[in-house]
């Protein structure tokens, strides 16, 4: 299987599901969708560590790649994602630089980071049985992703892609809006905050790093991908079954 990381540094465009229920079910359902990858969201969805452990074993039974989203400062969950069988971490409010070194000291094993040995559950679930290759390759081949959702994280993008072990930034537009707006609005599709997320992935490109972006409207995507994304994150449960179930009824009713 082509691994996440692989696809992005590639420059192929990656699309990903959001999964906020917490039932393994319902993401089995989903990796049978057209995502190349699926996000399981612990900050405000409702996966906690047992659903994170579950959901991952369709994922990667399906040959989708496995994201998680931590909750806010649970770095500790990042490694334990990784050892579920994840490909990838996204962390939020990453505001500093400080915030960026302790995010990927448990992202990656030494000389890099820290992150201890425990990796047999994920190396099954990737098929892998070699440990020192593992170990080798694992660095690489998983991704660290600070987000970048205030001013504060704005203002230090260019220091927190050069800590070594972050291998990107994701925006989360909404909350970036509301910052942006100091707390006046949430306009995740204003022009301004639009301009400013299109610098945030030229400085990712410009550090031989990934970008990527929740995406609120679809056909936004273009101008994102302009601008260096390659990792878009699209809808949730809830939306996929409403617009499905508005095209079966919109066809039904046609049909009278």
């Amino acid at each position: 299987m082509t691994l996440l990381a692989e696809r992005l540094t590639r420059g192929e465009a990656v699309f990903s599901a959001w999964s906020g229920l917490a039932h393994a079910g319902v993401v089995e359902a989903i990796a049978g969708l057209e995502f190349q990858a699926i996000t399981l969201d612990m900050q405000h969805g409702a996966h906690d560590e047992g659903s994170v452990e579950r959901s991952l074993l369709p994922i990667t039974a399906s040959a989708r790649h496995g994201v998680v989203r931590i909750p806010v400062g649970r770095f500790d969950m990042a490694s334990r994602a990784l050892d579920f069988g994840a490909e990838a971490v996204i962390a939020p409010m990453i505001n500093t630089v400080e915030d960026a070194r302790r995010f990927a000291a448990h992202m990656k094993y030494p000389p890099l980071g820290e992150r201890s040995w425990a990796p047999y559950l994920g190396m099954q679930r990737m098929g892998r049985t070699d440990p020192q290759e593992w170990l080798r390759e694992s660095n690489r081949n998983t991704l660290a992703l600070a987000m970048i959702e205030t001013r504060e994280a704005y203002a230090l993008v260019d220091e927190i892609l050069g800590v070594g072990g972050i291998d990107g930034v994701f925006v989360g537009p909404s909350d970036f809006s509301i910052a942006w707006f100091r707390g006046e609005r949430i306009d995740p599709l204003a022009e301004d905050i639009m301009d400013a997320i299109a610098a945030v992935g030229r400085k990712a490109v410009a550090a031989g790093k990934h970008a990527g972006i929740y995406i609120t409207d679809p056909p936004t995507v273009g101008r994102f991908h302009k601008a260096g994304f390659r990792f878009f994150a699209i809808g949730n449960e809830n939306v996929y079954m409403a617009q499905g179930a508005s095209n079966l009824l919109a066809a039904a009713r046609a049909s009278l």
